[in-house]
């Protein structure tokens, strides 16, 4: 899952990649295969324990751009040729940053206090270097316990003393704007504090290089601050030490030789992890349940698989979902319409969980305005566990994983969440167990997010609702687009399989 923010710019190369196809064999006369039965959770693990294992080899992580990205990549590819696909390996460049030094957050006036990096305050990445001492301002603190817009547009930064160190708190725009904004009034420094909801730091992305400090704060001490810049005379260090340059990535896409090439159903999840850790719950659960499904596919046969179904493993979301940007982007007009739907798993196996189904109808009013059809979708995954008396939760469909550029383009969305940092209410751990007061996944972004973090009881039931929304969308998308099984004319005429190239900045 990439860090909270929406706002990532990033060059890309790499030539046209032509989709892969797998032949899949005719269906018996017997009764259609549950694919939800046929993909096995020890399957899923095998995959987790070599995503492990490809850590551990290299330095630790699966981060895009780094040794463990690639042979992950290598991984997958050499998966899919098992199961009779043919994947293709899709490269793009994009910008990379990292902290080349210990960054140092204090209050010189009106007392000396020093915070201590990872708990109380952390680099935001593409945080640019410096070393400031000024004066701190707060910018248009929302009431309490209110997300609010603070920041989001030029007027919050009226009256803004130019060269003071700006403290914003998250919420309403991406930080990238807030940054932006900063910057133009003349900030010298950016604090920027989590919601009143969340624990800890944002683990927050700029989405682009900026060269001013930037650093992330919990709510609580935020909050404080904020509190004490509107009474005067707070006034705050903020130092950094960071790098930017360009680094290449990948994405590998597969894709069902049967089913309509006009109708297609992609199924995605991120492969990369954070640098901090080898990334098994964000995202190797989600990778590592649609490589299971795509290994069982082809025994849908072509009654089954009406609709083709496209498998990605994106590069480089933890960056700014630059992966999929990178890949809707490189998409044509024509190209991006005969895509009926988009899937997203991304966290299926947080150790204090929930189920979460996107909430594509909108219901939460999280603003993103889902296409029509992601509702739709929405209600097809609930339906699915209410048949089975499991509890679902609606999860925030905010843009913040790989289905933000298919929305992005007024493609239908949907998929399925575990959780990140959000704490678990007492109601929520009534239904699903775990601990209230904790985050869903207390090793999100760390390098505790290894097989030993992984709740394998939910991951399997978020495993049966992949398969089976695959398999129910494959057969018919219906609900989502209109569309039913097609005419013979229209077969004769089906378009050819999309291609990709490159280059899309996410809003």
């Amino acid at each position: 899952m990439r860090r909270l923010s929406l706002g990532a710019t990033a060059l890309f190369t790499g030539s046209v990649v032509a989709a892969a196809l797998v032949a899949v064999p005719q269906a018996s006369a017997s009764a259609a295969p549950d694919l939800a039965r046929l993909v096995q959770v020890k399957d899923i693990r095998r995959h987790l324990e070599a995503f492990q294992e490809i850590a551990e080899y290299n330095g630790g992580n699966r981060a895009a751009g780094r040794p463990g990205y690639d042979v992950s990549v290598k991984y997958v590819v050499s998966q899919l040729k098992k199961a009779g696909f043919t994947p293709q390996v899709q490269k793009f460049e994009f910008d990379y940053w990292e902290e080349r030094s210990p960054a140092v957050f204090a209050q010189t006036a009106p007392e000396q206090k020093t915070y201590q990096p990872g708990t109380d305050f952390q680099t935001m990445q593409y945080s640019g270097s410096g070393d400031v001492t000024a004066a701190a301002a707060a910018v248009d603190v929302p009431a309490a316990g209110q997300a609010g817009t603070a920041g989001c547009e030029a007027a919050d930064f009226q009256g803004f003393a130019a060269g003071s160190v700006a403290v914003i708190q998250r919420g309403g725009c991406s930080f990238e704007i807030k940054a932006a904004n900063a910057q133009a009034a003349g900030a010298a420094g950016v604090v920027i504090y989590n919601l009143p909801t969340e624990q800890g730091p944002v683990n927050g992305t700029l989405g682009r290089a900026f060269t001013l400090p930037v650093v992330e704060t919990p709510h609580a001490l935020g909050a404080e601050l904020a509190k004490a810049a509107q009474a005067g005379g707070l006034k705050l260090r903020v130092r950094t030490d960071t790098a930017t340059g360009k680094r290449s990535s990948s994405n590998v896409i597969a894709e069902t030789a049967q089913g309509r090439a006009d109708n297609v159903v992609v199924v995605g999840a991120h492969l990369d992890s954070v640098p901090e850790g080898p990334g098994i719950n964000d995202n190797g659960s989600g990778s590592a349940t649609i490589l299971a499904v795509a290994q069982q596919i082809a025994k849908l046969g072509e009654k089954g698989l009406r609709n083709k179904v496209r498998f990605a493993w994106w590069g480089a979301e933890e960056d700014g979902l630059l992966g999929s940007t990178h890949y809707v982007s490189s998409l044509s007009e024509a190209d991006r319409a005969k895509i009926a739907l988009n899937l997203n798993f991304d966290m299926l196996g947080s150790v204090n969980g929930v189920r979460g189904v996107y909430d594509g109808d909108d219901s939460l009013g999280t603003g993103t305005n889902p296409p029509p059809g992601s509702g739709a979708i929405e209600k097809i995954l609930k339906d699915y566990y209410t048949g089975r008396k499991l509890p679902t939760l609606e999860s925030e469909f905010t843009g913040r994983s790989d289905y933000g550029p298919f929305i992005e383009q007024g493609i239908p969305a949907g998929g399925l969440f575990s959780g990140a940092e959000v704490i678990k209410t007492p109601e929520q751990a009534k239904l699903f167990g775990g601990e209230a007061g904790k985050p869903y996944d207390p090793c999100y972004h760390a390098a505790c997010d290894s097989i030993a973090n992984i709740d394998w009881k939910l991951l399997d039931t978020h495993a049966d609702g992949v398969a089976f929304s695959v398999q129910r969308l494959a057969k018919s998308t219906l609900p989502v687009n209109g569309e039913t099984r097609r005419s013979a004319a229209a077969k004769r005429s089906a378009a050819s399989p999309a291609e990709w190239r490159g280059g899309h900045r996410i809003r």
